[in-house]
């Protein structure tokens, strides 16, 4: 089985947390993949237009392959990149971690099904996550070096509009591109 690592977000823009999450899931995966949704179920996208998203992720070099996707669930980009002989892993926050097991799917075992087809890496996010028993199985810790927790892509936003230091959260080689993308 090839294990194949996602990392599926808006990466808008993409940051040092981005680079630390993928890079630390190379040592569980063979592949990192972005998954770049063109519509999400739980926010509205401002700022980046997708081919400038895509543009940061091939230069922040995170990936091995970039892939647009149609719909944000996990469960719907496992079943649009799924080959045949993937084990595949979604590579997160405890704060999405979170999310996708309590999420209102609308049939209280969802969850259960989908952890079927997928598991899920997980690192620390200024939270404690604990995956309920029955799902620990299909459920891992993704160790990451300190420091990342607090860079989000919308904290780079917000110190972009006022004026304060941003290049610190962002990988250097996407600098450019995001003065000229949020400017």
């Amino acid at each position: 089985m090839k294990r194949v690592g996602i990392l599926a977000g808006a990466f808008n823009p993409v940051t040092r947390a981005h680079a630390a999450l993928a890079g630390s899931a190379r040592a569980v995966v063979d592949e990192i993949v972005c998954a770049v949704p063109r519509a999400y179920p739980h926010k509205e996208l401002h700022g980046a237009t997708l081919d400038q998203r895509v543009e940061m992720i091939r230069a922040a070099a995170i990936a091995d392959r970039i892939e647009i996707t149609a719909s944000g669930l996990f469960i719907d980009i496992a079943r649009e990149l799924r080959q045949p002989g993937d084990d595949l892993y979604f590579i997160c926050g405890a704060d999405a971690a979170e999310r996708v097991i309590t999420w209102d799917y609308g049939d209280p075992n969802a969850i259960d099904r989908m952890l079927e087809e997928f598991s899920l890496l997980v690192a620390p996010r200024n939270t404690h996550f604990a995956p309920p028993e029955h799902l620990c199985g299909r459920i891992h810790s993704l160790a990451v070096p300190g420091g990342y927790e607090e860079i989000s892509s919308s904290e780079v936003r917000t110190r972009l509009e006022n004026g304060r230091d941003w290049r610190s959260l962002i990988p250097e080689s996407i600098a450019d591109l995001v003065l000229r993308i949020y400017s």
